[in-house]
């Protein structure tokens, strides 16, 4: 899967802590291979974000995403759940 990037995700991603890096590297890896790994938990968003997915990092931090077709896809934004708001 060919993943880009906006530059909001490039913003929060190089705020995060060393070992979320690595975590959020390893999701990415794992999301390339097969967007609906259970280890991901992905789900559509609701409400104002109902056009857009997101998947776990870990059990505070998620990637906020859409897909483009079923083999590429774009990430808008990587945090806790404020980056829903």
């Amino acid at each position: 899967m060919i993943i880009y990037l906006t530059s909001q995700f490039r913003k929060s991603y190089k705020k995060l802590p060393v070992f979320l890096k690595k975590k959020a590297k390893e999701k990415d890896e794992i999301f390339r291979r097969n967007p609906f790994a259970p280890a991901l938990r992905a789900h559509k968003l609701k409400g104002k974000l109902a056009n857009y997915w997101s998947y776990s990092v870990n059990i505070n931090y998620r990637v906020l995403f859409r897909f483009i077709d079923k083999n590429s896809g774009i990430y808008f934004d990587v945090g806790t759940h404020q980056i829903y708001k």
